[in-house]
């Protein structure tokens, strides 16, 4: 870099670059030197060394801010139109001014929307249930006005944000590397969607891989900025469940999905009801539960949108009758369906196939039927 002194911002950036200076060192470090990012990497080792939890590895880092490459750092996120957000910046979300350990700056593509979020997090390896019930909540949370929020990884995270983004809303994801290193890899498109729909955010610089200790700072941020997090399918020992301890920690809601009581991927839910979590089977459960907080404004309920009148026209009488069954929001098997309107099973088949392609009836994960 340049030999000229660095702007606030610019020392921020490069502070937040450093190895091994973890962000409760950070505040530490700004907190001795009255704020000011530039006075700290200005000081002397005696003054690091002299502040309590400053070590000499952290000592050895500041003393070589200078080769932190900060020209490097700022063209690349010029290349991507993104930005270095700080704390006293409009867009730097609210709700991380209230966490213990905020992160100094946050890398940001996209845009981050200007309403309340809520998070959906859970298991890599889902079931058939956990996705659909994923991208389900999220839709509707989103159809209601708010944002969602996850980590892009592979299972839940990407669904949430499927979910969210095909309702036509928006979505945060939240890095645990840096925004150059897309992660899972087969994401690249859902990560361009996002930054048209929403923001991605990281507080890693460029080229910093996701490791161990990364992914629970990532949580930290997913709870952090979230008014509500909501767990779908997690084992009894998932890291889902870090999320959710952040969230508890940070004074937010804690949200769960119940499964089956002997599906291991929802062990974690379970245990999380078992403790206190609020059971969420809808979106209405979260807007309802949330809707209690002062801060959260007034939303509308998720829309629940008819289908075409000119496709219900159409329908055929047996269509028609089928149809007549899931009036009031019913969720009905096969067996069920044929109870109702004496139609033999065998016949059915065909029927409900027609409905479906019509986009009058969806079939659900759990081999059940409703209403779209």
């Amino acid at each position: 870099m340049s030999e000229s002194e660095p702007s606030s911002r610019q020392a921020l950036l490069a502070l937040n670059g450093l190895r091994h200076i973890g962000p409760v060192s950070l505040r530490r470090l700004m907190n001795a030197f009255d704020g000011d990012p530039l006075a700290v990497l200005q000081g002397s080792r005696a003054d690091w060394l002299g502040i309590s939890g400053i070590g000499p590895e952290i000592a050895d880092s500041l003393e070589k801010w200078r080769d932190f490459p900060l020209e490097r750092e700022e063209r690349n996120l010029g290349e991507r139109k993104g930005i270095f957000l700080i704390g006293k910046d409009a867009e730097y979300p609210d709700l991380l001014h209230e966490v213990a350990d905020p992160p100094i700056g946050l890398y940001r593509l996209g845009q981050i929307p200007a309403k309340p979020c809520v998070a959906i997090v859970g298991t890599r390896k889902p079931t058939m249930y956990g996705i659909a019930m994923a991208r389900k909540l999220a839709g509707d949370l989103a159809g209601a006005g708010l944002c969602v929020v996850s980590g892009m990884a592979r299972g839940i995270d990407t669904a949430a944000h499927e979910g969210a983004l095909d309702a036509g809303g928006e979505t945060i994801a939240v890095f645990g590397c840096g925004l150059d290193i897309i992660y899972p890899p087969e994401n690249l498109d859902l990560f361009k969607r996002i930054c048209s729909q929403g923001a991605v955010l990281s507080e890693f610089p460029f080229g910093r891989r996701a490791d161990r200790q990364t992914f629970p700072m990532r949580n930290r941020l997913v709870s952090g900025m979230s008014e509500g997090v909501i767990v779908v399918e997690s084992a009894a020992a998932g890291g889902s469940l870090i999320t959710a301890r952040f969230a508890g920690e940070q004074g937010r809601q804690v949200f769960a999905v119940p499964g089956r009581v002997d599906q291991p991927s929802s062990a974690g839910c379970h245990q999380l009801l078992r403790d206190g979590a609020v059971l969420a089977r809808s979106a209405m459960d979260v807007i309802e539960e949330l809707a209690a907080s002062m801060r959260f404004p007034a939303i509308s309920p998720p829309s629940q949108e008819a289908p075409d009148s000119s496709l219900v026209a159409e329908l055929t009488p047996v269509e028609s009758q089928i149809f007549e069954c899931f009036k009031g929001g019913s969720i009905l098997g096969t067996d069920e369906i044929a109870a109702l309107t004496n139609l033999p099973v065998s016949s059915l088949a065909s029927n409900l196939t027609s409905l479906e392609l019509k986009k009058i009836i969806i079939r659900r994960a759990d081999g059940g039927f409703e209403a779209i």
